[in-house]
């Protein structure tokens, strides 16, 4: 018999968790506009449930323009009060500037390390508390479960699969080998 993931047993009837456990959480990302997606995906579901963004991930990435961190960075007070008013996505002034915001920080960035990925890669490995502390004084809005769970969700901190599930050798198997914890 094959053992998934605790949470994912916890909810069994669940296809868009069980969707994203074997086919994302956990897999290395390596495209900056994916990398900035899944971190404004975690910190809109900050004090909500995860299935609920799940569920609204289509209308986050039509609503940020698929995600695209030029475009986001270049926001306006326009683009913010459509944001506000859609009620596909969540509707929270501070998460909505968080994903502006942040946008722009990543732009900053790109400039020192290339890439989004490439300050994430400069920095690892890190633990979740090191981590947590980088985010929050390059970032707004990131709390130390939304950097872990971003983190786990990429493949940074290990953690996304248990070692008994199917998904857990194939989501190792992907990772570079530089980043595979012994």
């Amino acid at each position: 018999m094959t053992t998934y993931c605790d949470y994912c047993n916890s909810h069994p009837e669940d296809i868009f968790n069980k969707e994203y456990h074997d086919t994302q959480y956990g897999f290395p990302l390596v495209d900056d506009n994916l990398l900035f997606e899944r971190l404004i995906l975690e910190i809109n579901q900050a004090g909500l449930s995860w299935i609920l963004i799940l569920k609204r991930a289509e209308n986050f990435r039509e609503a940020y323009r698929k995600f695209d961190i030029a475009k986001v960075a270049k926001f306006t007070e326009k683009d913010r009060e459509r944001l506000l008013a859609d009620a596909g996505i969540i509707r929270n002034k501070l998460k909505v500037n968080a994903a502006i915001v942040n946008a722009q920080r990543i732009i900053e960035l790109k400039k020192e390390f290339g890439s989004f990925k490439g300050w994430l890669d400069a920095h690892h490995p890190l633990t979740k508390d090191e981590w947590t502390k980088l985010f929050k004084t390059t970032f707004v809005f990131t709390g130390g479960e939304i950097v872990n769970e971003f983190l786990m969700s990429t493949g940074y901190l290990p953690g996304a699969h248990d070692k008994g599930c199917p998904v857990y050798k194939k989501v190792a198997s992907l990772r570079p080998a530089w980043m595979r914890r012994k």
